[in-house]
């Protein structure tokens, strides 16, 4: 593995920091403003949509996407760099760049798994910014962690099929602009093998039966930038045969192969959020004094520091080569890098980002700077795709597998 960035990564590397500072990074304060003079908490605030023009001005669009017919055509090593960036401003720079989560991943899963006119009805108009979506998978019934468990039902019925189930915790559904669930729910609930049961359908937001019942907070967050987290009924919601995403059976595969690249671009933008953590809490040290002398120069201080540099150059260099493996022997030969780094990364930010609220004081815990809101995103990434223990269990299996 080269550890050098090819030309077209620092090209664009050069071109997304200036971008950063320049319309990004400004753009966090005025973002709250327009936010406060909403009618809707859900509604867009208009500097976003600018953004995203300039961005898409710029070229910086897409980047996620691998397959050259619709993104960037970037390797997950090319992009690594370029999702740690807009991690440093996880609120708005995903989002600017068409690159924020659920989006991404259900991009994903119509461009490989989507036919034809799936991929022009919704494909398209995701990959132009014009639309958002959603991914409907986790129910508050069951243990979700085990996807097999879900109760979801998707019955067949003549040229359609009927939905019917609870859902929770569905990103991006409170977006006004969310037009779209794929939604993963059991065609065959009594099939022998318990990963063939599953499937995903296309379920239009403004289907009849399908109501969205309330936000869910994180940590006392809305998460408005994300679009927010919702609990949706569906109750018996009629959709034709044609919204089948791939085969009957084949939703559970589609699942692993969206989640793969999921947990690596959370582990890329986590490693923006630390460096952001880091940043504020070095500026924080050397503009405040604390019994005499500047928090720069105590003891533990420099322990938080120095421990938080080591950690975030463990966690790059595991991410970059999970991401390199991705490239060169696909999600399956990198399986026990994926759930490495899923495990190690946002416990060790969460550990960061909680220094960095320790040397900020009252601040830290406050509105008026970033870190409480980095905390709450990166604590919850210990659950999301995946609580930690999962991740432990199956790599720990394969490994004492070398050794029965």
């Amino acid at each position: 593995m080269d550890f050098a960035f090819d030309a077209r990564t620092e090209e664009l590397r050069a071109k997304l920091l200036a971008f950063m500072d320049a319309y990004v990074y400004p753009a966090e304060a005025v973002a709250e403003e327009q936010r406060a003079e909403l009618s809707s908490p859900w509604d867009t605030p208009a500097v976003v949509e600018e953004l995203k023009a300039e961005a898409r001005r710029q070229g910086l669009w897409n980047l996620f996407l691998p397959d050259s017919t619709y993104g960037a055509g970037l390797t997950n090593l090319q992009y690594a760099p370029l999702a740690e960036i807009t991690g440093r401003s996880p609120q708005l720079a995903p989002t600017a760049l068409n690159c924020a989560a659920p989006d991404t991943g259900n991009m994903e899963v119509l461009a490989q798994f989507g036919d034809d006119a799936q991929k022009k009805q919704w494909l398209e108009p995701l990959l132009a910014g014009e639309i958002r979506s959603a991914f409907a998978m986790t129910e508050p019934d069951v243990a979700s962690s085990d996807a097999t468990n879900i109760t979801t039902l998707i019955e067949r019925d003549g040229d359609d099929y009927v939905i019917t189930g609870r859902k929770w915790y569905i990103s991006g559904a409170m977006n006004p602009d969310c037009r779209i669930f794929i939604v993963m729910g059991k065609t065959d609930p009594d099939g022998a093998d318990i990963r063939r049961q599953q499937s995903m359908v296309l379920v239009p937001r403004d289907t009849p039966g399908v109501t969205v019942k309330r936000a869910m907070r994180v940590f006392g967050y809305e998460d408005h930038y994300h679009g927010g987290h919702a609990e949706v009924v569906f109750d018996r919601v009629r959709v034709p045969a044609s919204n089948l995403i791939g085969e009957e059976g084949g939703g559970f595969a589609i699942a692993q192969a969206r989640l793969g690249p999921g947990r690596i671009h959370h582990c890329m933008r986590l490693i923006g959020m630390a460096e952001r953590a880091i940043e504020l809490m070095c500026r924080r040290a050397v503009a405040r004094e604390a019994f005499g002398k500047a928090l720069a120069q105590q003891g533990v201080v420099h322990n938080w520091i120095a421990d938080a540099r080591v950690a975030v150059e463990q966690l790059r260099l595991l991410v970059l080569k999970t991401a390199w493996m991705m490239d060169t022997v696909g999600n399956r030969g990198a399986h026990t890098e994926i759930q490495a780094i899923k495990i190690a990364t946002p416990r060790t930010v969460v550990d960061i980002i909680d220094r960095a609220i320790q040397l900020q004081g009252a601040g830290g815990v406050s509105q008026d700077f970033p870190l409480a809101e980095l905390y709450a995103g990166a604590r919850t990434l210990m659950i999301a795709d995946g609580p930690d223990e999962v991740h432990q269990r199956s790599l720990a299996r394969r490994e004492l597998k070398r050794y029965v």
